[in-house]
């Protein structure tokens, strides 16, 4: 559970995905026709066509084309049943927008996955979401209302950062682990059940929805040429009213950091924990859109905004979701395992005012990249990279003082997961500088230039804590156990 819920919408432009919003909390079947229409059915070549001409893309962050995705899972459809999977698993903490759809307009969601099931004469229709949430139970109740239950499954499953990696997702829905599987492998040629499948994220199926409902012309009578429409933002951190905004791409980053009462402080994260910190000086001169935030040297990625405020210390709170990023690895390849571990404590050295610390991220963050099974281990260090130049007078307060004379207050949202308070803990009365507890979890465990042991501060992550038991039991000085906080 994440410590971190948006109590309001907003909008910065027409009402199109939270039409009716602000007079329900929740659209059930019959009022959802209050405000959208009965979609009739599309073929796909329609629906390839309307997609095509707004060049609908993804929403979940990679920004794919859609019609690409479509296109790939239709012509897999002339041999082989196929499924339509909605990636309703946002394991990012700092984002709701998903979460908001399912929960409280739910049907239009559905809407926009049974139209593409439908054109593609889809076998089965399933919605992944993090079990035992308040959106698995909304959108249950909605496939109830339509009478779907046979065709429309509901997949809970457990909700972690990667969770939403096609995958890994994949994986979670088929009944195994939810992790990447290792390879990259295009889930329009083999998704749920081994079928072509067709795998887009919760406000993508929305706006399908919308774009049918609206028609190509009126849909792209909003938002720029390039980039037509709307948009859902998550905005939280140091604001006073924290909602999910929606907005046309083009207006001023500043409208909706303005609208929802934010502190900017220091700067903004755009784009989540796999985004980029932008200073506060880039943030008020950015706009909407993946343009405009690529422009300001940020991503737009998932819609996430996080305004910092000038009361916590930037390299802190950079420090401490690096952390959980590094605990959130699937332990499956050796970027994820040793090169996220290494990355936060170097970011760690950095808030320690280390000289060497900003080389040490440059180095660990280089030995990442592009080597990673998934996309992780590259969005975590594009993470920690933008924190070095966002505030670089931070680095050079720490250098010089070791601090910047401000508290961690823990403004980026982070879940609690009991697994983090899980640790290696270290009786330094006993330790004898061995280092064999380095060797045993170097994904845990480093050594100082004294050859004593230095922990990783966030945690046993579950895939180790067989090796960290491993290294209390051959510790020879009987320094190690495994304890909590």
């Amino acid at each position: 559970m994440i410590p971190y819920r948006v109590s309001q919408v907003r909008r910065l432009g027409p009402a199109r995905l939270t039409a009716g919003l602000d007079q329900h909390r929740r659209l059930d079947l019959n009022t959802h026709y209050t405000f959208h229409d009965q979609l009739p059915g599309e073929t796909v070549d329609a629906l390839i066509g309307m997609t095509e001409e707004v060049d609908l893309r993804g929403r979940g962050g990679a920004a794919f084309p859609f019609a690409r995705k479509l296109r790939a899972v239709a012509a897999r459809a002339r041999d082989s049943d196929t499924i339509v999977l909605v990636n309703a698993a946002e394991g990012e903490p700092a984002s709701m927008k998903d979460k908001m759809l399912l929960t409280r307009a739910p049907h239009l969601v559905l809407e926009g996955a049974l139209l593409a099931a439908s054109a593609l004469g889809s076998k089965e229709v399933v919605v992944a979401v993090a079990s035992g949430d308040l959106a698995e139970a909304s959108v249950s109740a909605a496939v109830a209302e339509r009478g779907l239950e046979g065709y429309v499954r509901i997949a809970g499953i457990p909700e972690r950062f990667i969770s939403g990696e096609g995958g890994a997702l994949v994986r979670a829905v088929n009944g195994a682990a939810g992790l990447p599987p290792g390879r990259r492998t295009r889930s329009s040629d083999s998704g749920v059940y081994g079928l072509p499948t067709l795998l887009s994220n919760t406000e993508t199926y929305a706006q399908l929805a919308v774009l049918a409902e609206l028609g190509p012309e009126e849909y792209a009578s909003v938002g720029t040429v390039q980039e037509p429409g709307t948009v859902l933002l998550t905005v939280g951190g140091s604001v006073v009213v924290p909602a999910v905004v929606e907005v046309t791409p083009g207006v001023p980053l500043a409208a909706v950091l303005d609208l929802c009462e934010a502190s900017v402080g220091d700067g903004v994260l755009l784009g989540g924990y796999h985004g980029r910190w932008l200073s506060a000086a880039d943030a008020y001169g950015a706009i909407v859109s993946r343009r405009g935030a690529a422009e300001a040297g940020g991503e737009l990625g998932a819609g996430i905004v996080v305004p910092l405020g000038g009361d916590t210390c930037p390299l802190g709170e950079t420090t401490r979701v690096a952390s959980y990023l590094a605990a959130q690895s699937a332990g499956q390849c050796g970027p994820c395992r040793l090169g996220l571990p290494d990355l936060a404590r170097a970011m760690a050295d950095v808030e320690d005012g280390s000289p060497d610390g900003p080389d040490m991220v440059r180095r660990a963050a280089a030995a990442v990249k592009g080597r990673g099974a998934c996309f992780h281990p590259d969005g975590s260090a594009r993470f920690v990279l933008s924190a070095l130049e966002a505030f670089a007078e931070d680095v050079e307060e720490h250098r010089l003082h070791g601090t910047c004379g401000r508290p961690v207050t823990e403004v980026l949202p982070l879940p609690i997961v009991d697994e983090a308070d899980v640790r290696l803990v270290v009786d330094w009365t006993r330790c004898a500088g061995h280092g064999l507890c380095a060797h045993l979890v170097p994904e845990l465990v480093k050594l100082d230039h004294h050859g004593y042991p230095v922990f990783m501060d966030g945690g046993v992550p579950s895939w180790l804590r067989g090796e960290a038991q491993k290294a209390v039991e051959m510790c020879p000085a009987l320094a190690l156990r495994i304890g909590t906080k």
